[in-house]
């Protein structure tokens, strides 16, 4: 676990550059253990975000007490047992299945348009973490043989609860926005609201 800082108001806990479940589920069983302390808001903690493999810690530079913040932190960041579950909720997405890049996914990857459909819905995704948008949901358990390279040249209007394939990467769009992913169906965005890091998603085609 390397520990660094980010401006003077975040400490950041990383371990290390890869992409992959049981490091995203170590990351997250560390910020659901974290979330469930009140006494960290008491030090000068404001704000936890977890991502892929990393957690950072905000806190008030002026009132944040870290020598105490850290010591509450160590016995959790240097736990090497396998982690437990997240712990999360689980959250079913009903998607129509006729995105712009549907097509495009297949004949990359080889498959028919049923098959894309089968393997995407296959999986229970993790969300690793929330951001890019407010309540956009990065998900790890994509199915390898789904993995897309980003477009070339993003869309400058990708419609809010289009379902998409970025690389390695699934996720969301909770509101319409720019992106580069590939599009390959649609949900309803409301149902992310209550998305959080940690919890489960399973897709069912509609």
């Amino acid at each position: 676990m390397n520990t660094y800082f980010i401006g003077d108001g975040c400490l950041c806990y990383s371990l290390g550059e890869t992409i992959d479940r049981q490091t995203s589920k170590r990351i997250l069983s560390i910020y659901r253990k974290l979330k469930a302390m009140p006494p960290l808001r008491e030090l000068g903690v404001l704000d936890l975000v977890p991502s892929y493999n990393a957690l950072a810690l905000h806190f008030d530079p002026a009132t944040a007490r870290l020598e105490e913040i850290e010591a509450t932190l160590a016995p959790l960041l240097h736990d090497t047992s396998p982690p437990p579950s997240c712990g999360g909720q689980r959250h079913i997405l009903p998607v129509t299945y006729a995105g712009e890049d549907l097509l495009r996914v297949a004949e990359i990857n080889d498959l028919t348009l049923g098959e894309v459909i089968r393997i995407h819905q296959a999986p229970d995704y993790t969300v690793a973490m929330v951001g890019f948008l407010p309540h956009f949901p990065y998900l790890i358990g994509l199915d390898p043989r789904l993995e897309t390279p980003r477009l070339k040249s993003p869309r400058k209007r990708v419609p809010a609860g289009a379902v998409g394939i970025g690389g390695a990467q699934a996720g969301v769009y909770p509101s319409e926005s720019p992106g580069g992913w590939n599009l390959i169906g649609a949900t309803d965005p409301e149902q992310l609201l209550a998305i959080q890091p940690g919890d489960t998603i399973r897709f069912k085609e509609v």
